[in-house]
């Protein structure tokens, strides 16, 4: 189990160092007006999904490569996974986001003012009304948030079993993550994973930490609706992985 939880809080930790680093340093480069180098919100999305492409080919064959707190629940509502094991599983991914948060501000530290910066704009938190990107409202956020994260864990839990292609999981995890980012990046800034919201949301700060919780509800809510779905529609093959 420690070699487990040691690969889920190294898992959790490259997704946000990744993902959430591509947003702060190169989403907008040199600067949000010209961002003549800037990776933009396709950039953003692409590494986001490699994240989990290089997570799950090298710490999968450990833990299962869950590296979200939303996974670890659906899968054990699929019975993929041992509920007993789901707290140690969490633990894990929370405090590997919070510790890639905090290294990612330590190297903002370092630049001309870039930390002050990076926390004015939120430090790549989600958000909804004034704080979305495209000023969707709650309601969009809730939606969002919920049908793409049961689609993500659909898919996770499909690609995974064992009348699957086994090789071919991780890549497709993470392009259904990218296009899930795609899809979503203008609604709420895209979490689908509590401990990305989370991670984000202590260093933005404010109102972006007093909208964290419908990131923190509605991607389990969603993930927990297509682990149970899943199980009742295929029985015996959800449990195959």
């Amino acid at each position: 189990m420690v070699a487990r939880l040691a690969a889920e809080f190294l898992g959790t930790f490259i997704l946000v160092f990744g993902g959430v680093g591509t947003a702060l340093f190169a989403a907008n480069f040199p600067d949000p007006e010209s961002n003549t180098l800037g990776v933009g919100f396709l950039g953003v999305a692409l590494a986001f999904g490699l994240t989990v492409v290089v997570g799950a080919y090298s710490m999968g064959p450990i833990s299962g490569g869950h590296f979200n707190p939303a996974v670890t629940l659906g899968v054990a509502a699929a019975g993929r996974f041992a509920w007993r094991d789901t707290g140690g599983y969490i633990v894990a991914q929370l405090v590997g986001g919070l510790v890639a948060a905090s290294a990612l501000a330590a190297i903002l530290a370092g630049g001309d003012g870039a930390l002050a910066a990076a926390r004015d704009g939120g430090f790549a938190s989600n958000g909804y009304g004034e704080l979305s990107p495209g000023g969707y409202g709650i309601g969009s956020a809730i939606l969002v948030e919920t049908i793409l994260t049961a689609v993500f864990l659909f898919v996770i839990i499909g690609a995974t079993a064992k009348i699957a292609a086994p090789a071919m999981a991780g890549l497709a995890i993470g392009l259904t993550l990218t296009l899930i980012h795609l899809i979503s990046i203008p609604v709420t800034n895209t979490s689908v994973n509590p401990a990305r919201s989370l991670a984000s949301a202590v260093y933005g700060g404010g109102e972006w930490l007093g909208q964290v919780w419908l990131f923190l509800v509605f991607p389990v809510l969603g993930a927990l609706v297509a682990g149970f779905a899943y199980k009742g529609l295929f029985g015996a093959t959800a449990a195959e992985g």
